[in-house]
């Protein structure tokens, strides 16, 4: 869950809407820090094979489906699968420590 604004975000429900994409292969949902919400919903977003994607156009096709707050601040679209845990299951955690490692380095 993301808690930005004083408000709950559960990352499934922003996950779903970002699913309902045609062109989504794959996507994840975590809280960054965000200095004036406390925390900001960001998302990790696979397009499928042959698809070009923007953040920008996630965000739009976002606010059709869910509360503004709830949608996605920031979206990073890129080529390579999600990691898995050994479960097989999407890792945030190896997710959110590659997000902190770009702003280690002062990429955003």
């Amino acid at each position: 869950m993301v808690v930005t604004g004083g408000e709950n975000v559960y990352s499934s429900e922003v996950e779903n809407a970002i699913a309902a994409h045609s062109a989504v292969a794959e996507c994840a949902v975590f809280g960054i820090p965000d200095v004036k919400w406390g925390e900001a919903v960001h998302a990790v977003v696979v397009p499928k094979t042959g698809c070009v994607l923007t953040g920008e156009e996630i965000q739009a096709h976002c606010r059709l489906l869910i509360a503004d707050y709830k949608c996605p601040k920031s979206v990073e679209v890129r080529a390579e699968p999600l990691p898995l845990s050994a479960v097989n299951k999407v890792s945030k955690a190896k997710l959110k420590a590659k997000w902190w490692e770009r702003m280690d380095r002062g990429v955003s």
